[in-house]
């Protein structure tokens, strides 16, 4: 496995945060919820679902401490 692949796997911070404004979902300044993220991932764009998934994998990796 490559030394920095999170940074890696992140190539455009902020890009689904800036979905979910558009969606309506978040606000300016809130972080999203998971249940904003579930509503996410019934998206039709793949890009938005993988995005999706990554957040819930890092989401889950803050959390092993």
């Amino acid at each position: 496995m490559a030394k920095k692949w999170i940074q890696k796997a992140i190539k455009k911070p902020g890009a689904l945060t800036k979905t979910a404004k558009k969606k309506g979902l978040v606000k300016k300044g809130e972080k999203l919820s998971k249940s904003d993220l579930s509503k996410l991932s019934k998206s039709k764009s793949t890009k938005t679902k993988r995005r999706v998934a990554l957040a819930k994998t890092l989401r889950k990796m803050s959390k092993k401490k």
